[in-house]
C-alpha cells in the first residue's frame, strides 16, 4: 500500500516521510513549505527565517508538493487582520486542509489503488474526510495527550498565576474537531504509553492506539566534536569556580516543569550548581524569579548551538508535566549526556543505567536529584558513559513499524 503523508510543519525532520520513502512506499508528502537548495526562495530567504529547514536532501527524489505562495498570502493575510494566537492556529490548520483536499481531488482522485492517508493530530480531519468518502485508509499521528495535556498545563497555571504569560485554552471548535479525526482515524499512533494513557482518559478507544517512539539521528561527529564527546569527563567534585551544569533546552514553559525548575534553583542558590535555560521563553518574570538561584539565561539557539551546549552540560534535565515524547531527550543522548527526565514523556532514560527518572517533577525532588548528582560526580560519569541512543529510536525502527502498523489495515 501507498502513502500519502500530510505533515504541517517539519517534526522531527520529516523522520515518518523518510522512513515510508526508504521502503518505497511513500507515494506523496504533501507539506506547507518545501525550499530545495536550488529553488529561488531558497537564494533569497532570510538566514535567520524558521523555513530555513524545510527541506531533507533525503527526500529529494520524493514527490513532494508543498503551497509555498499560497502560504505566503495567507501570513499576509493574517498579519493584515491582526490574527495571533489560537484564532491563528486554527486558520493556519483550515489552510493547510483546504489545500490538500484541493490537491486530492484535483491529481488523486482518478487513482486505481487504496491508499493510507496519514496526518498529523489537529490538521487531520478535512483530509480523512475526503479519504473516508473513497474508501481510503487513515492513520493519525497524535503529538501529545490531547485535552488532558491541557487540563494540566490549567492545573499549573493555577497554581502559579505569575508566572502566566498569555496562556489560553484552546477553544471548542479545536477539541471538536480533534475527536471527529479520532473517529474517523482507522489507527491513532501516539509517541508513549504517557500519551496512550491521557488519551484512554479523554476517551479514545485503546484498541486504536499504537505506541510508536520518536525516530532521531546521531549526527556524525568528525575531527574537533568526536574528541570533545569522547573526552566527556567530571570533576573529582565541583566547586564556585567549577559548578555542575545542569542544562534545559526547548520551550521555556509551564508544561515543561519550568517552575518547579526555577524553584529547585532556588532552594540550590546557595550550592556549586548553575541552571542553563536554553530555548523561547513563555513564562513571565522568568529572569526576577530565577535570580534567587545560579540561573543562566541564553534564549533560542540553533542546531549546532545546541550542539555545544549539550557538550559542554554535566546533565541535561526534562521535569516537564507532560510531552508526548520530548525529542530532547535522544539529542541529548547523541550527545553522551545523562538525562534527568519526568515520567511524564517517551521512555528513553533506564533509570540508574544512563540517568535519571524523577520519582515526581516537583521542586523539592529535583533539587535532591540534582544535589545527589552534584556530590557524586563519579556517577555521573558513569550515567554519561552508557547515554547513547538506542537502537528503538532510528529512522530505520520507525520504517520497520509503521509498514507493520499499515499492513493490520
Amino acid at each position: 500500500m501507498k502513502w500519502l503523508c500530510c505533515q504541517l510543519g517539519a517534526r522531527e525532520h520529516y523522520a515518518i516521510p523518510r522512513a515510508l520513502f526508504s521502503l518505497a512506499l511513500l507515494e506523496y508528502l504533501l507539506t506547507d513549505v518545501w525550499i530545495p537548495p536550488s529553488s529561488f526562495f531558497a537564494k533569497v530567504r532570510d538566514r535567520r527565517s524558521n523555513l530555513k529547514d524545510r527541506f531533507h536532501s533525503e527526500l529529494r527524489n520524493a514527490q513532494v508538493k508543498a503551497f509555498n505562495a499560497s502560504l505566503i498570502v495567507f501570513e499576509t493575510l493574517a498579519r493584515a487582520r491582526g490574527l495571533s494566537g489560537w484564532p491563528k492556529i486554527v486558520e493556519r490548520n483550515r489552510w493547510f486542509q483546504g489545500k490538500v483536499v484541493s490537491f486530492l481531488r484535483s491529481h488523486l482522485s482518478t487513482i486505481n489503488y487504496l491508499p493510507i492517508v496519514l496526518s498529523y493530530s489537529y490538521t487531520a480531519l478535512e483530509p480523512f474526510r475526503y479519504a473516508k468518502s473513497h474508501g481510503w485508509k487513515t492513520i493519525l499521528v497524535q503529538i501529545d495527550p490531547g485535552p488532558e495535556e491541557e487540563a494540566i498545563v490549567a492545573e499549573e497555571t493555577a497554581r502559579v498565576p505569575e508566572l502566566v504569560r498569555g496562556w489560553q485554552p484552546a477553544p471548542r471548535e479545536y477539541w471538536k474537531n480533534w475527536r471527529d479525526e479520532c473517529n474517523l482515524a482507522d489507527r491513532i499512533v501516539v509517541n508513549s504509553d504517557w500519551s496512550r494513557e491521557g488519551l484512554i482518559r479523554g476517551g479514545v478507544l485503546g484498541e486504536k492506539l499504537s505506541v510508536i517512539p520518536l525516530a532521531y539521528e546521531t549526527p556524525e561527529l568528525k575531527g574537533q566534536e568526536s574528541e570533545v564527546r569522547c573526552a566527556r569527563s567530571y570533576p573529582t567534585r565541583f566547586t564556585e569556580e567549577r559548578p555542575m551544569r545542569v542544562l534545559f533546552l526547548g520551550l521555556i514553559n509551564l508544561r515543561k516543569g519550568v517552575s518547579r525548575l526555577l524553584e529547585a534553583a532556588r532552594i540550590l542558590r546557595n550550592e556549586p550548581v548553575e541552571f542553563w535555560m536554553i530555548g523561547p521563553v513563555e513564562i513571565a518574570t522568568a529572569s526576577t524569579i530565577g535570580n534567587a538561584g545560579r540561573v543562566k539565561w541564553f534564549g533560542p539557539v540553533t542546531r549546532n548551538q545546541a550542539a555545544e551546549y549539550y557538550r559542554n552540560a554535566d546533565v541535561f534535565i526534562l521535569p516537564t508535566l507532560s510531552d508526548g515524547f520530548a525529542i530532547t531527550q535522544l539529542e541529548a543522548q547523541a550527545q553522551g549526556l545523562p538525562v534527568i527526565a519526568s515520567k511524564f514523556c517517551g521512555k528513553v532514560v533506564e533509570n540508574g543505567r544512563n540517568g535519571i527518572i524523577l520519582e515526581e517533577p516537583s521542586a523539592a525532588c529535583i533539587a535532591a536529584t540534582v544535589c545527589d548528582c552534584m556530590a557524586d560526580p563519579g556517577r555521573l560519569h558513569e550515567l554519561a558513559a552508557a547515554s547513547r541512543v538506542r537502537e528503538k529510536f532510528t529512522v530505520q525502527a520507525l520504517g520497520q513499524r509503521l509498514q507493520e502498523l499499515g499492513a493490520t489495515l
